[in-house]
């Protein structure tokens, strides 16, 4: 175990900022250059640590100039996230706008559908009410499965597991939120003839932790290769606010506070981050135990979720299928 903590610390804690700082932004340049051909970059700030770290590396990739940022909150946005989004763009000293799509998602139906499928599991629902929804049973070998949490005016919260089809109607519903938002810097980057940043670390992009054709929708994604726990590592190395480097990961997609372990992850990041590379070197299951501190048959529980999500989330990954080949287009 101490082999594999080492191990750890020398190749993901204690990677060269520096060097990689450079790496990124010279790759960033190469690609701007040769491939994508746009005039400068477009980036969502939600003031998580993702977002900030990315618009770091483009600022100083590109430079201000050459860059926009776009903050778009809704009913449900933390006001912590919104506040330390302007933090950063006020310190990173970039041309900005900010579009608040509540307007939007009540139009297209996003808070209808998902309190309609809400109010199937808590028939007492209704204004004033909050909720999230949490992950069950992966760290302890079961199917993942999930359990809708609401909380009454009164503070009270209560718990129930969601049927499949209440599960899909609420997911489907909030992932419009992410769809709007790529579609408002889709119209500024084609206004700006910019190219849009995507934002997932490499925990997220692996194990399939963003929507398609949404937030997984992107032209660059120059942190995916990194874990959380490096882009944490990046956030002090570049000087972003402390409000920004101790910012907690949430998904600021619900009305209740939710961590992503909550909606997604087995473990906590920290936890994740080492569980997904003791899996990509192929470490075994009784020393990551040991590492973790739990048991190794839990862990060898985390390792066959990882899997999992891989196989379940391929599909997130991949370009439209084609029927016939076209060698023209490289297709």
């Amino acid at each position: 175990m101490q082999a594999l903590a080492e191990r750890y610390e020398a190749e993901i804690l204690n990677f060269d900022r520096d060097g990689e700082v450079e790496r990124i932004c010279e790759s960033m340049r190469d690609i701007m250059r040769t491939k994508l051909r746009r005039r400068g970059v477009v980036v969502a700030v939600s003031g998580g640590i993702d977002s900030s770290v990315s618009a770091a590396l483009a600022v100083k990739a590109f430079g201000p100039k050459k860059a926009f940022f776009i903050q778009l909150p809704e009913i449900d946005s933390a006001q912590d996230t919104q506040s330390r989004g302007s933090q950063l763009i006020e310190h990173l000293g970039v041309d900005h706008a900010t579009h608040n799509i509540a307007a939007t998602l009540e139009a297209i139906g996003c808070y209808q559908a998902r309190d309609e499928a809400i109010v199937k599991t808590f028939p007492e629902y209704a204004d004033g009410w909050k909720n999230k929804i949490v992950i069950k049973g992966g760290l302890d070998g079961q199917v993942n499965h999930f359990s809708l949490v609401v909380q009454d005016p009164q503070g009270q919260q209560f718990e129930k597991r969601l049927d499949l089809k209440e599960y899909l109607q609420i997911v489907a519903a909030t992932n419009y939120k992410q769809r709007i938002r790529k579609t408002i810097e889709y119209y500024h980057a084609d206004r700006l003839n910019y190219a849009v940043i995507g934002t997932p670390n490499r925990l997220e992009y692996d194990q399939g932790f963003f929507v398609k054709n949404g937030d997984g929708s992107a032209d660059l994604k120059p942190i995916a290769h990194l874990y959380k726990t490096q882009v944490y590592a990046l956030a002090k190395h570049l000087g972003l606010p402390d409000s920004i480097c101790n910012a907690t990961p949430t998904t600021d997609t619900y009305s209740l506070p939710q961590g992503q372990d909550e909606f997604y992850f087995a473990l906590p990041y920290q936890e994740m981050d080492k569980a997904l590379w003791a899996h990509n070197i192929g470490a075994p299951a009784n020393e990551l135990a040991e590492m973790l501190g739990i048991t190794e048959e839990q862990t060898k529980f985390v390792y066959q979720d990882i899997e999992n999500k891989r196989k379940t989330t391929h599909y997130l990954h991949v370009k439209p299928y084609l029927i016939e080949a076209m060698p023209e287009l490289n297709l």
